[in-house]
């Protein structure tokens, strides 16, 4: 128990500029990740998961093992709940990066950090400036361009992504939460230790054979996410959320980018100022908050 407070309290003293440079490196792995998604466009999501927590849970296992950690951690309720979020979410997730073009569906969790905001007056008991409601709209107006200007999109599609961003926010929070009760390779443990369990025994009875270049695919999204999720909670753990998530953002640019040289993937120029408006706001409301 010692040991595990004295490894969470020399973590809290990691810098602010680690602290941006661990979110950068996590937004990369997750950029990768998300094309990997979107190639394997006939494997069911519940099944790429599968792989993503398999994989993460023998390596975070390993890493526990390695530091000497208790496996069970401190917080247990935090613990499961962030697990619990985090599972459902990027289930929702996965599913919306296979139906809907990769900018857009990545756009649309750009409303996380928003929703992570707003959670954490009632969860954390941080505050919200009253100019930053007007910066959540703009946010929230660039969705309704996404919708009304891209036909590709259905309002079936967008909900599920909403609903994704809104529980990746509820994850993010708990990380939060559990910075000053346990250390990031247990919080990481806890996300597989959870997801197997819910997601195992559906995969094994309705099995899509991979092929090929698949196998692979569903490997790198193991091995990539344990490296993302070990850097994105060592970012949260550095900073405010408001501070950290401001440099999530350049993931935006990876899917762009990706999205269009990969996919062949057009944006038209309403759709465009749409996905400027969700990141702009909520990029405005870090920044005017700090």
């Amino acid at each position: 128990m010692q040991n595990t407070i004295n490894k969470t309290e020399s973590l809290n003293k990691i810098k602010t500029t680690d602290g941006i440079k661990f979110i950068l490196i996590s937004s990369f792995c997750f950029a990768i990740i998300n094309v990997m998604v979107k190639k394997l466009d006939n494997i069911p999501t519940y099944e790429i998961a599968f792989f993503r927590t398999f994989i993460s849970l023998i390596m975070s296992y390993y890493s526990i093992k390695t530091l000497s950690l208790n496996p069970w951690g401190n917080n247990k309720k935090y613990l499961i709940l962030r697990g619990l979020f985090g599972t459902i979410a990027f289930l929702l997730f996965f599913y919306t990066l296979q139906k809907m073009p990769l900018a857009t569906a990545i756009t649309v969790q750009y409303l996380a950090p928003i929703f992570t905001t707003i959670i954490s007056v009632f969860f954390l008991k941080e505050k919200i400036k009253i100019s930053q409601w007007f910066f959540f709209a703009i946010s929230f107006s660039g969705i309704i361009f996404l919708k009304g200007f891209d036909s590709r999109v259905s309002i079936y599609y967008l909900v599920i992504g909403i609903i994704s961003a809104f529980l990746s926010a509820s994850a993010y929070n708990c990380i939060r939460k559990l910075k000053d009760y346990d250390h990031p390779a247990i919080i990481v443990f806890y996300f597989p230790l959870v997801s197997i369990p819910i997601i195992g025994p559906y995969t094994i009875l309705n099995w899509v054979q991979p092929y090929g270049i698949q196998w692979f695919y569903l490997l790198a999204t193991g091995f990539l996410t344990q490296i993302a999720q070990i850097y994105m909670t060592k970012a949260f753990h550095s900073d405010k959320l408001s501070v950290v998530s401001n440099f999530s953002y350049i993931g935006a640019v990876f899917a762009l980018f990706f999205g269009y040289f990969i996919f062949d993937e057009k944006i038209s120029l309403l759709s465009g100022f749409g996905i400027i408006l969700v990141i702009l706001g909520a990029i405005l409301s870090s920044i005017y908050k700090n």
